[in-house]
């Protein structure tokens, strides 16, 4: 079985390494789910700020892949991603060779979308690069972008981890400007996108370094041979050394490449369909798409419940997903789905188990409790763990060991034995429910009577004298 991390990550197989860190695939027990970790070990202080300002990005796109949550367990600290299956261009590109130009438009298309915000949120990337964007692995069906690795993104006008003259990024792909230590801007990362096209369409890695020359010396070349013209004014925009000449956002360079796109001719009956397969290879043996196959040692039990239900113990019924999370959110209590409302008081009340045969007391209480687990959530924040010592009773629903009666929303729980005497008496009892108060009889009373109006002989003088005054105001006001 692999290793468990922090209570929560059980680690399956290495699937590559980063910058920072080994990458894993891992599941997570109280998601249910396969997820991409980032195992960093503590080995200095350099290292791991980068680390946790990577995993402090949170941004929600469909073609960006952020960390979405984090832990810490002893001397390494790991961050998890969602787990894509398809490589990344570099895998794509020695599977195929140059791609057809309709295809690089759908890909260049996605990662300016991702790019852009990314850029909205005023974050630099500063590493695009084939190997940073990965694809989902779609077969033959439209693909799927998502532009990753954040280690060394900054916010702009954000502190630099390095110093003022040393140049941080890949070789190859950065922009002119970057090479003379410039503070690091959006039209940085456009340069790299201008990269990433030319090398998706020629299959080979482009030599930057001619390139910025050639533009400097004579201006923007001619279309390559096997690049239209239309899509290759976009690129050429995208390579210029000035970056005062290049599209200053994403969002622009977007809006030039759907131009561009139409022009291209439609991909006839004869050209090749791109297949992206899944590069991460079949799970070991000891797990299943479903998650492990048995239950790890160090696994966190107030983060997750068995899908296999233990021997001597009855099966839940009527109760869906447990051990899952319920619509999107954590369950209410561990280990159930939803919690019973009791119409009467208006509080929270726990459905009383059947009885059961309890076992004999313990003739003394544990001088300690354990200690308690420690799993985190998603913010980083930790998770309370059930009090340990605590059994669970039929439907996986956990019973406290005590609370105190005083509180106003204390609910009575099940039969417990208690090992005090002094207290036995009292804390056997079962739940006691008042009874309800009988109906109120319902009189019928009489209806109260119409009050009569002014008599008629009242009524008829005033409405009179009321029309004569409206007349004489109406006279006045015609004669002035």
């Amino acid at each position: 079985m692999g290793e468990v991390f922090a209570g929560r990550y059980e680690l399956v197989d290495p699937i590559g390494r980063g910058g920072v860190g080994a990458v894993w695939r891992a599941w997570d027990h109280r998601r249910r789910r396969y997820v991409a970790a980032k195992v960093l070990q503590q080995s200095d202080a350099h290292s791991l700020l980068r680390f946790v300002r990577e995993q402090a990005l949170r941004i929600d796109h469909p073609h960006v892949l952020a960390p979405a949550s984090w832990a810490a367990d002893d001397d390494k600290v790991l961050f998890t991603m969602d787990l894509v299956a398809g490589g990344s261009l570099v895998h794509l590109i020695g599977d195929y060779g140059p791609l057809p130009p309709a295809f690089v438009c759908t890909l260049l298309d996605q990662l300016l979308s991702g790019l852009a915000a990314v850029h909205a949120e005023g974050v630099v990337h500063r590493d695009i690069k084939p190997a940073n964007v990965l694809l989902e692995a779609t077969g033959t069906a439209r693909p799927r972008l998502r532009l990753s690795d954040f280690g060394i993104a900054m916010r702009l006008g954000e502190a630099r981890l390095t110093e003022t003259n040393l140049v941080v990024g890949t070789p190859g792909y950065l922009a002119p400007e970057q090479m003379m230590g410039a503070e690091p801007d959006f039209p940085a990362d456009l340069f790299a996108v201008g990269l990433v096209a030319l090398y998706l369409l020629e299959g080979a890695k482009p030599d930057a370094k001619a390139l910025v020359q050639y533009f400097a010396e004579h201006g923007t070349p001619g279309a390559p041979k096997s690049i239209p013209e239309a899509l290759w004014q976009v690129v050429a925009m995208l390579l210029q050394p000035d970056p005062q000449a290049r599209f200053r956002t994403a969002t622009g360079a977007r809006k030039a490449l759907a131009a561009a796109a139409e022009l291209l001719p439609e991909p006839g009956p004869d050209d090749d369909l791109i297949e992206i397969f899944d590069q991460i290879g079949p799970l070991p043996s000891e797990f299943a798409p479903e998650g492990p196959l048995k239950r790890a040692s160090g696994v966190d039990t107030g983060s997750t419940t068995s899908s296999v239900p233990s021997a001597g113990s009855p099966e839940p019924e009527n109760t869906p997903g447990l051990g899952a999370e319920s619509n999107g959110r954590d369950s209410a209590w561990p280990g159930t789905d939803s919690v019973p409302v009791d119409p009467r008081q208006g509080i929270v009340s726990r459905p009383t188990p059947a009885p059961t045969r309890t076992p004999a007391p313990p003739t003394s209480p544990p001088t300690s409790p354990p200690p308690l687990p420690s799993p985190m959530s998603d913010t980083g924040s930790f998770h309370l763990p059930p009090p340990q010592g605590q059994q669970p009773q039929q439907g996986g629903q956990y019973q406290p060991s005590y609370s105190s009666p005083h509180e106003f929303t204390h609910v009575l729980s099940s039969p417990q034995p208690r090992a005090d005497p002094s207290t036995a008496s009292y804390t056997a009892q079962a739940p006691q429910v008042p009874p309800s108060a009988p109906p109120v009889p319902q009189h019928r009373g009489r209806r109260a009577r119409r009050r009569p109006g002014p008599p008629a002989k009242v009524v008829i003088p005033v409405l009179l004298l009321a029309l004569a005054c409206y007349a004489v105001g109406f006279w006045a006001l015609a004669h002035v």
